[in-house]
C-alpha cells in the first residue's frame, strides 16, 4: 500500500474494506500490521471499530467476522496461524489497542447489547453494581438514539471479544467443530495467562516510547447523575494507587487495571444472565426505596433522556437466555484459570512487617477474585442452566462445569503425594472455608442435580454416567463431613449481638470480645456461611439440608431408580445376546419367530450394545456404592432396595405392567406408569391375535418386501392350493405308517 503516512482515514477505511474483497486473508493482516507499526493513532482511530467489528462480528449477529468460533487448525491451517498471531497479546491488534489507550479515545458501546440485568438498570438510570459501568455511561444529546458506554480501546476490544460468544449464534458450519479446538477457545485462554498470570507478573504492554507506559484509564463524571443498588466494591487498582507515595513506583500498580478489567468483562458478558422473577428477586427494598427517592428527587428536572418506568424496564428485560454448550465450555475454562490464578497466591509471610510491604496489587486481586468477582454470577448463571437446560446428555458440559468449581483443590500448585495404590485423596482441611462460603454450590445444586436425575433415563451410558461423576466426587474423603459442617453453622441459631457484623473484622488479641479466642471463630464462620447465604438468595430463604430427611428421601428414590435401571439393562443384554445367537442368513427378512410379538425398542437404541450395557452397570454400581458412602445408606436398606427391583421381574424375567389403576373403562396409567414406559423400564406385553397372515407390517419390516411375498403367496395358494394340500395330506399320513409299530 503506497505512502500510508499521506493517507486519511476515510480513504485509509475505504481502501481495508475493499481489500477484504480483493485480497488473501494473509495478505490483510499482513498490510495491517504494517499498517499499525507504520500510522500514527489519530489516523488509527478512524479504522479502530471497523477493524475490531470485521474481526468479531457484528454485535446483531449479522456480520460473521473472522468466524473464531469455527476457525480451527485441523481444517484450515494457514488461517488459523495466522489469526492467532495477529490477536496473540504480544500481536498487531494489541500494539493498536495499546497506542489508541495511550491517547485516551473513547468508543461508544451501546447498552443495547449488554446482558439483561445490566441493561435493564441502566436505563431504570439504576448504576450497576459492578465498577466496570462507573462513569461510562453516556446519555444521548438532542435528537440521539439510545445509551452507550463510553470505553477506552482496551475495554472497547474486550466487550467486542467477549459478547461475540454470545451474539453470533448463526456462523455457518460446513464441518464437525470442537468447541476446545476453535481460534477463540485459544484465545480466551492465552489472554486468561497472560493478564491473570499464575506465575511472575502482568506482562507490560508494548510501548511506542521507550521507557515510556501505558497510562491506566482515568475516572471520568458521568453525564448524568445515577443510583447504585448493592455495595459495590471499590477498584482494587485504586484502593491500592490512594495508599501508594508515587504511582510509577510500582509498575504492576498501572497494569493490575488489564487484569481487573477483562475479568470483570468476561464475568458480566458470560455469566450475568437470569431469568426475570432472579431479577426481580435480587431487587431488595433497600435498593426500591433508593431508586424511589432517586425518581422523586429528579421529578421536577428535565433531562433529555428521562428515567424509564419499572414496568417498561422489566418488559425490555424479558429476553429469553439460552446458553450454549460453547459458551459453558469456555465459561468452565474461566473457571478452572481462576483456580489456579488464586490457588498461586504467595503464602502469607510470618512476619506482620514483612506483610506489610510484599502485599502486591496482584497478590491482592487473587485473594479476592472468586469471592467478589465470579461468585454470585456463576451460582445464579448454574441455577438457571440446571432449571432450563434439555433432559439430554449435553447437560455433561454445564456438570463437568460445576464440578470444577467445587474442586479448588484439583488446581492447587502443590502436587499430590505419588502411592502405589490409586487411593482417593482427601480434602485438605484449609478448604474448609471455601466450603462453607460457598455452601449452596454444593448442597442445593446437588439437590437440583438429583431432582433431574430422576427424570432422566439412567440405562443410557451418558446419562448414567454424569451420576457416577457427581457421586465420585462427593463421595472423595473428608468432603461430605465439610459440608455437613458448614449445614451445622448455618443452622446454629442466632446470638443476640446487636453489631455482629462488626464482630468479623475483629481479632481477639484486640480485645473485640470477651469470649474464648475459640469461640469468636466460630461465631463468625457462622455468620459468613449465614451472609453467603442470604445474599443468594434473600432474608427469607427456606434452606434444604443436604443431609436432611427430604433430602435423603430423594437419595433413596434414585438409588431405586439406580436398581431398576441396572435391572433393565441386564434384560436388555440377555435379550441382545439371544438374538445374536438366534441370527441366521433369513433373520434380515424377519422371519424370526422370536420377533412375532416385539421386542425391547428403548433407551437410545444407537449406543445400546454389550459394551454400552457393561459401562452403564460399571457406571451406576460405582455411583450406588458412593451414594451409599455420602449418605451412610444401610446394607439393610439396600437389600430392601433390590428386593422391590427384584418383584419388578417374574419368573421368567419379563418386566410388570406399568403402573396403572383400575377403572370401570380398563386400565389408566397412573403419572408413574407413563414414566416407566418412557424411559423403558416396563411395558405393556402385546400380542396380535388375529389372523397370524395377516398380521400389520411392523416399522422393522420392508414393508415393500412384504407386500411383495404376501401377493406371490396368495398368488400360489389360488393356483396351486389345492395340490399342495393334497400332497402334504399324503407325505403326512406316509409318515405317520412309517412311524407306526408293526403288527406281530
Amino acid at each position: 500500500m503506497a505512502g500510508p503516512h499521506l493517507q486519511q482515514p476515510s480513504f485509509l477505511l475505504a481502501t481495508l474494506k475493499a481489500d477484504c474483497v480483493n485480497k488473501p486473508f494473509a495478505q490483510r493482516c499482513h498490510d495491517l500490521e504494517t499498517i499499525i507499526e507504520e500510522l500514527p493513532a489519530k489516523e488509527l482511530h478512524g479504522i479502530f471499530q471497523w477493524l475490531v467489528e470485521s474481526i468479531f462480528g457484528s454485535l446483531d449477529g449479522i456480520i460473521v467476522g473472522w468466524n473464531l468460533r469455527c476457525l480451527q487448525g485441523r481444517t484450515n491451517p494457514n488461517e488459523y496461524s495466522v489469526a492467532l498471531d495477529f490477536l496473540d497479546p504480544s500481536g498487531p491488534m494489541m500494539k493498536l489497542v495499546y497506542k489508541l489507550q495511550a491517547e485516551e479515545y473513547r468508543y461508544d458501546f451501546p447498552v443495547s447489547y449488554l446482558p439483561g440485568p445490566v441493561k435493564a438498570s441502566i436505563q431504570e438510570q439504576v448504576l450497576p453494581e459492578c465498577s466496570l459501568y462507573h462513569n461510562k455511561v453516556q446519555f444521548p444529546s438532542a435528537g440521539g438514539l439510545g445509551l452507550n458506554l463510553a470505553l477506552n480501546p482496551f475495554e472497547y476490544y474486550m466487550f467486542y471479544f467477549a459478547i461475540s460468544l454470545i451474539t453470533q449464534k448463526n456462523s455457518p458450519v460446513t464441518h464437525h467443530v470442537s468447541p476446545s479446538n476453535s481460534a477463540y477457545f485459544i484465545l480466551v485462554d492465552t489472554y486468561l495467562k497472560c493478564f491473570l498470570p499464575t506465575e511472575g507478573s502482568v506482562l507490560p504492554p508494548p510501548s511506542s516510547n521507550p521507557g515510556g507506559a501505558i497510562p491506566s484509564p482515568t475516572p471520568r463524571s458521568p453525564a448524568v447523575p445515577f443510583s447504585s443498588y448493592g455495595m459495590h466494591h471499590t477498584s482494587l487498582l485504586k484502593r491500592h494507587i490512594a495508599h501508594q507515595p508515587s504511582v510509577n513506583a510500582d509498575p504492576a500498580s498501572q497494569e493490575i487495571w488489564r487484569s481487573e478489567t477483562l475479568l470483570q468483562i468476561f464475568v458480566e458478558m458470560w455469566l450475568h444472565h437470569y431469568s426475570l422473577e432472579m431479577y426481580q428477586k435480587m431487587q431488595s427494598p433497600h435498593v426500591k426505596l433508593e431508586v424511589l427517592h432517586y425518581r422523586l428527587s429528579i421529578s421536577s428536572k428535565h433531562h433529555g433522556s428521562p428515567a424509564q418506568s419499572s414496568y417498561q424496564a422489566l418488559h425490555a428485560y424479558q429476553e429469553s437466555f439460552k446458553p450454549t454448550e460453547e459458551h459453558v465450555l469456555v465459561v468452565r475454562l474461566l473457571v478452572k484459570h481462576l483456580h489456579a490464578f488464586s490457588n498461586s497466591l504467595k503464602p502469607e509471610p510470618l512476619s506482620p512487617s514483612a506483610h506489610s510491604h510484599t502485599a502486591s496489587p496482584l497478590e491482592e486481586f487473587k485473594r479476592v477474585v472468586i469471592p467478589r468477582f465470579v461468585q454470585e454470577k456463576l451460582y445464579i448463571f448454574l441455577q438457571h442452566c440446571f432449571g432450563h437446560w434439555p433432559l439430554d446428555a449435553s447437560f455433561r458440559a454445564v456438570l463437568e462445569m460445576w464440578l470444577s468449581y467445587l474442586q479448588p483443590w484439583r488446581y492447587a500448585p502443590e502436587k499430590p503425594p505419588q502411592s502405589t495404590e490409586p487411593l482417593p485423596r482427601s480434602v485438605p482441611e484449609k478448604w474448609a472455608s471455601f466450603i462453607q462460603e460457598n455452601l449452596l454450590m454444593y448442597t442445593k445444586l446437588f439437590v437440583g442435580f438429583l431432582n433431574r436425575a430422576l427424570r432422566t433415563d439412567l440405562v443410557s451410558p451418558k446419562n448414567a454416567l454424569m451420576v457416577f461423576r457427581v457421586a465420585k466426587v462427593f463421595a472423595q474423603p473428608n468432603l461430605a463431613e465439610m459440608i455437613l459442617k458448614g449445614e451445622q453453622l448455618f443452622l446454629e441459631p442466632e446470638l443476640v449481638i446487636p453489631h455482629r457484623q462488626h464482630r468479623l473484622f475483629m481479632s481477639p488479641t484486640l480485645g473485640g470480645s470477651f469470649l474464648s479466642s475459640r469461640s469468636p471463630a466460630v461465631t463468625d464462620a457462622s455468620f459468613k456461611v449465614k451472609s453467603h447465604v442470604y445474599s443468594l438468595e434473600g432474608q427469607d430463604f427456606q434452606y434444604k439440608q443436604m443431609f436432611g430427611a427430604e433430602v435423603r428421601n430423594l437419595v433413596l428414590k434414585l438409588a431405586q431408580l439406580i436398581c431398576q435401571a441396572q435391572q433393565t439393562a441386564k434384560s436388555i443384554s440377555d435379550h441382545s445376546a439371544e438374538t445374536m445367537a438366534s441370527q441366521s442368513f433369513f433373520s434380515w427378512f424377519r422371519f424370526t419367530p422370536s420377533e412375532v410379538n416385539g421386542s425391547y425398542t428403548g433407551n437410545d437404541l444407537d449406543e445400546i450394545g454389550q459394551d454400552s450395557i457393561k459401562k452403564t452397570d460399571e457406571y451406576l454400581e460405582k455411583a450406588l456404592e458412593y451414594l451409599c458412602q455420602i449418605f451412610k445408606l444401610s446394607e439393610a436398606q439396600l437389600t430392601q432396595m433390590m428386593m422391590k427391583c427384584g418383584t419388578a421381574q417374574d419368573e421368567n424375567g419379563k418386566k410388570q405392567l406399568p403402573d396403572c389403576i383400575a377403572s370401570e373403562n380398563g386400565l389408566i396409567l397412573t403419572p408413574l406408569g407413563r414414566y416407566q414406559i418412557i424411559n423403558g423400564l416396563r411395558r405393556f406385553e402385546l400380542q396380535y391375535q388375529g389372523d397370524t397372515e395377516l398380521q400389520p407390517i411392523r416399522s422393522y419390516e420392508n414393508a415393500a418386501l412384504v407386500r411383495l411375498l404376501f401377493r406371490l403367496s396368495s398368488v400360489l395358494n389360488e393356483r396351486d392350493g389345492n395340490h399342495m394340500n393334497t400332497s402334504f395330506l399324503f407325505l403326512a399320513c406316509k409318515n405317520k405308517s412309517k412311524d407306526e409299530p408293526g403288527i406281530p
